[in-house]
């Protein structure tokens, strides 16, 4: 029985279901096609920005973050002082990941399923609650975003090439209806990589370094 790779066990995993054949109208439209989800998943996280005036009449525009970053300060500032992780803050993390993670897919060509709102569908994404007490250090958050930053530089640079895989998979979409299973194990494992770097830096869910590896 062969092993399984110990990134498996990391507390924030994603899996995509590989089908042998895919719509070749839609995947000729998909970047057409996703423009309403997107509206939607850009309303629901952007931030705000309000125009105010200084003492000497000058307009001045400052902005608030968005629904991300205030999960993170919350987050953070929880594990801080309370060393506690809302249950309920953290599955709506998880969901808004997992919906997050759909849009990507569609776009990336990996799936023909329209992302739902709701629905798993053929994006298999879980993250683990945390137990704050035992399997978190109450001080690491503070410096999370710079230990990964060296994940962060390896990350741009295979999202380069994901990007020039998706192009490569279009056109053979269009021409065989089949995604090479080579490319689409590549965009995939790019993709849980930022979600286990996510997890670790941002949603700050487990004290594990993310593994250097798309598997």
């Amino acid at each position: 029985m062969t092993a399984q790779p110990a990134a498996w066990d990391y507390p924030a995993r994603l899996q995509v279901d590989y089908v042998d054949q895919h719509d070749r109208v839609t995947t000729l439209f998909r970047i057409f096609l996703v423009i309403p989800i997107a509206i939607v998943s850009a309303v629901l996280t952007a931030g705000t920005t309000e125009t105010v005036y200084d003492s000497a009449g000058e307009v001045v525009r400052t902005s608030s973050g968005g629904i991300a970053a205030g999960l993170f300060a919350a987050t953070l500032l929880m594990i801080l002082f309370r060393q506690r992780y809302p249950r309920w803050w953290f599955d709506f993390a998880r969901e808004l990941a997992r919906f997050g993670t759909r849009i990507g897919a569609y776009v990336a060509l990996l799936t023909d399923n329209y992302p739902s709102t709701v629905e798993e569908q053929s994006v298999h994404l879980e993250i683990d609650y945390p137990d704050v007490e035992h399997d978190l250090n109450r001080w690491l958050p503070l410096v999370k975003w710079l230990l990964a930053i060296p994940h962060l530089v390896v990350l741009i640079l295979l999202s380069v090439g994901a990007f020039f895989a998706i192009i490569i998979a279009w056109f053979a979409i269009l021409f065989t209806g089949r995604y090479p299973r080579g490319l689409f194990d590549f965009v995939v494992g790019v993709a849980r990589w930022w979600l286990r770097v996510e997890a670790y830096a941002f949603l700050l869910v487990t004290d594990r370094y993310p593994p250097f590896s798309l598997d």
